[in-house]
């Protein structure tokens, strides 16, 4: 049967070929494909595969009650099974819903040491305690961080070639602006996706229908099956609580400044009795957080307010799921993104940009005269992002730019339905390409225009951004040994 092509496929495969690599455990929310791309790539790899799920055959859970001596945990496997193989150097031994078996992660030090099998396991970030599996492997395991689809998997899904989809990011960066018959063609998958989001089951059922017959139910039932997953797992917490947290986050999204406010969850709230609960959501993969900045300078880490913050779903389709079925229908029939004063393009740049590796921030002060929907940074600038539901005007960008104070910021990135461009003091581009956004950051040299394209260039800013590249290329050359004079 047909399947999903995933960006864990080839990560698997490099991890394979490491010769010295470490037992890897897979973690993301549930529901986003890891066993089925575990499976399929332990199959394809492996002449031996142990599977076992602590979940579904929890006979296994003993397994470890004779101690971590690998000779004797695969004594326990083979008695509780005896057709598995254990070929040395041609095994993969799979432990699937780790969460329910701490003592597994035990014993991934001992199968590191003793190193004649593979190891890969899995479980749903909802019931995993991270903390006790981190402090029973720390340095003898590696960490992947599993997400539904995002844009690149989806246009994958849709049948768009690797080269194909190098091509508009080479046009990125050269600042060329996409033909009229790609943009339009772009944005309508792109649509697509924001009313699908990029559950493989949901995405899958999309594609093989080519219509959304399903699509909708199998998005109602995910939430149902998160709000089961919350009153399962949430241990030592109020699980009431984190379940009115989950509830909340499309009703805030829906008002103009969007931040979350735990003292309007219901009445008599309080912040100290909802403590953990946000940052449980966050572990498990169903929310991203985005902490206000206390200034807008570097560095990030450890220069925001952890009690000011917007949550953002993790799946945007799953947000749309949620709403009010009149929304719903004005979404996925009249394509009318704007309703809902930006909150469905904001979730889908910040579902993009933490796909990326991005933690997400945003500032707004006290007054609400300059705010800036996202921030991230490249090796030397902080770099606002703003997100546009329409091409209105870019007031706080500007300010940001051009004011001397805000000396970290060179440059900034707008992200609206509007084709490649460079105005002198930020990018343009169409959110379906925000998806390539840190891939272009991290070009060595973003180009500028031609001083004929930029009638408006800031040439304090354009002046600060020639000045360090120079410097920069400056240093590069003092490192260079010089030959010796004769």
């Amino acid at each position: 049967m047909a399947r999903l092509t995933r960006k864990i496929d080839q990560y698997l495969i490099n991890w394979k070929n490491d010769k010295d690599k470490f037992p890897l455990i897979v973690k993301g929310a549930r529901q986003i494909g890891k066993t089925e791309a575990i499976t399929h790539f332990a199959k394809n790899n492996y002449k031996a595969v142990v599977d076992i799920n602590f979940v579904l055959q929890k006979q296994y859970k003993m397994i470890f009650d004779d101690g971590f001596e690998i000779d004797t945990i695969i004594k326990n496997i083979s008695l509780i099974n005896p057709k598995f193989e254990f070929i040395p150097g041609e095994t993969l031994i799979f432990f699937d819903e780790i969460q329910d078996c701490i003592n597994c992660a035990t014993s991934l030090k001992a199968f590191k040491i003793d190193g004649r099998y593979d190891i890969i396991c899995s479980g749903s970030l909802m019931g995993i305690n991270y903390n006790e599996i981190e402090s029973n492997s720390v340095g003898y395991k590696t960490d992947y961080n599993m997400h539904s689809l995002d844009f690149e998997e989806y246009l994958w899904a849709k049948g768009y070639s690797v080269d194909r989809i190098d091509e508009f990011y080479q046009k990125m960066r050269t600042l060329t602006p996409l033909t009229e018959l790609e943009y339009e063609i772009m944005l309508d998958i792109f649509r697509e996706y924001m009313v699908l989001g990029g559950m493989p089951k949901v995405v899958f059922t999309f594609i093989t229908n080519k219509n959304y017959s399903g699509t909708l139910k199998l998005q109602q039932q995910l939430l149902l099956d998160y709000e089961e997953d919350i009153t399962k797992y949430a241990q030592g917490l109020d699980k009431g609580k984190i379940l009115d947290i989950y509830r909340k986050v499309p009703v805030f999204l829906g008002k103009e400044n969007k931040k979350f406010q735990i003292s309007k969850v219901r009445n008599g709230a309080r912040s100290r009795d909802y403590i953990g609960t946000v940052d449980w959501l966050k572990d498990a993969g169903i929310i991203n957080v985005c902490y206000c900045l206390a200034t807008p300078e570097l560095p990030l880490k450890g220069n925001y307010n952890p009690d000011n913050y917007k949550l953002y779903f993790a799946d945007t389709g799953l947000l749309i799921a949620s709403l009010d079925e009149e929304v719903q229908q004005d979404l996925r029939y009249n394509k009318n993104f704007n309703t809902y004063k930006g909150a469905i393009y904001e979730n889908v740049v910040g579902d993009m940009l933490v796909k990326q590796g991005y933690n997400l921030y945003f500032y707004r002060n006290e007054r609400g005269s300059l705010e800036m929907d996202f921030f991230v940074r490249d090796a030397n600038s902080l770099i606002p992002v703003e997100v546009k539901a329409n091409d209105t005007a870019t007031a706080s960008l500007n300010a940001l730019i051009d004011k001397d104070k805000y000396s970290d910021v060179k440059y900034g990135i707008k992200l609206a339905n509007k084709n490649i461009g460079f105005n002198g003091k930020f990018y343009t581009f169409p959110y379906f390409l925000a998806f390539l956004l840190k891939r272009f950051l991290n070009e060595k040299d973003i180009p500028l225009p031609k001083e004929e394209e930029t009638p408006s260039i800031n040439l304090n800013k354009a002046a600060k951004m020639i000045l360090g590249e120079a410097e920069r290329k400056e240093k590069e050359e003092s490192k260079k040994i010089k030959p010796k004079l004769p």
